[in-house]
């Protein structure tokens, strides 16, 4: 099993910063890829940014060139510095950890979400 449990989050204005982390911990060997996820109200969960194993990054449309993801030195924690921020950024954000579980599928493990909420 992996635990993740975020930190960071809160208000903020538009146009305002904000940093989220997330620390792995139990059996995160073979762990390929951590991601961060979002959830507004009445919304389906989405795909934020991904950091693989090898530092490889991927963002969504809605947010690349305003936020980063990032991994610690010791791999087992990922970042994601949100700037620019926009009221249709708020939602829950969710970290999430994915291990190749056989050659055509993988165990997902989530955090337990954090809200961001952007507003005047």
């Amino acid at each position: 099993q992996v635990q993740l449990v975020e930190s960071g989050g809160g208000l903020v204005q538009p146009g305002g910063s904000l940093g989220l982390s997330c620390a792995a911990s139990g059996s995160t060997f073979n762990i390929n890829r951590m991601a961060w996820y979002r959830q507004a109200p009445g919304k389906e969960r989405e795909l934020v940014a991904t950091i693989t194993s090898a530092d490889n990054t991927d963002y969504s449309d809605s947010v690349k060139g305003r936020f980063t993801i990032s991994r610690g030195d010791a791999k087992n924690t990922v970042y994601l510095q949100m700037n620019n921020l926009k009221p249709e950024d708020t939602a829950v954000y969710y970290c999430n950890a994915r291990r190749p579980y056989s050659s055509t599928s993988f165990l997902h493990y989530w955090g337990q979400g954090t809200q961001v909420t952007v507003s005047s």
